[in-house]
């Protein structure tokens, strides 16, 4: 999972989580509402535990913010399919021991990264370093990544390994996308 990239980034950023007590002051993603996001309503999201937001600093004292992540606890559920088989076909990645009617998920809610820092590759930065966080020491139970991807996120959630859930629907602005961690191989 360490790239070449990856350790370029891992020297020049540092990752800190976001609660009470900090804020973004300023952050420009060329998105309004993931802008809002992070500027106005992260700490009320962790405030009612909706979500754990983290930043990505040049350092501890740095006060520009390069991106930033959100992730929220999710599921894949029977009832996230269009019909009985897509999910049965999806459920034969488990023995018949362990089928459920969900299967534990953690859920990217927000990511963006600054109009400064674009090109970067910080998002897929961001991916190896969610899907690591996960993947060693597991923190609760997750065997999946989940996204509800823009429309035109879509192609960066798939380079980065992530699977449409179903077939697109023209009236949705968002689709759902999932990334199996048993995938990942050391």
């Amino acid at each position: 999972m360490k790239t070449k990239t990856n350790e370029t980034l891992e020297k020049k950023f540092y990752i800190e989580q976001l609660n009470d007590s900090n804020r973004v002051a300023s952050f420009d993603c060329g998105d309004a509402d993931l802008n809002d996001f992070i500027l106005n309503q992260a700490q009320l999201f962790y405030k009612e535990k909706l979500a754990v937001n983290y930043v990505l600093k040049a350092n501890e004292n740095e006060k520009e913010i390069a991106a930033f992540f959100s992730l929220s606890n999710d599921k894949i559920a029977i009832t996230d399919f269009e019909d009985k088989n897509k999910y049965n076909r999806f459920s034969r990645r488990f023995n018949n021991r362990k089928r459920f009617k969900s299967y534990p998920a953690v859920k990217i809610g927000r990511l963006g990264v600054s109009n400064s820092h674009k090109g970067e590759k910080i998002g897929s930065f961001i991916m190896d370093f969610v899907k690591s966080y996960f993947i060693f020491n597991n923190k609760s139970g997750c065997r999946f990544l989940t996204v509800d991807a823009y429309y035109e996120a879509i192609p960066f959630y798939q380079k980065n390994g992530f699977i449409p859930l179903n077939e697109a629907d023209a009236h949705d602005k968002t689709r759902l996308l999932y990334f199996d961690l048993n995938d990942v191989s050391d």
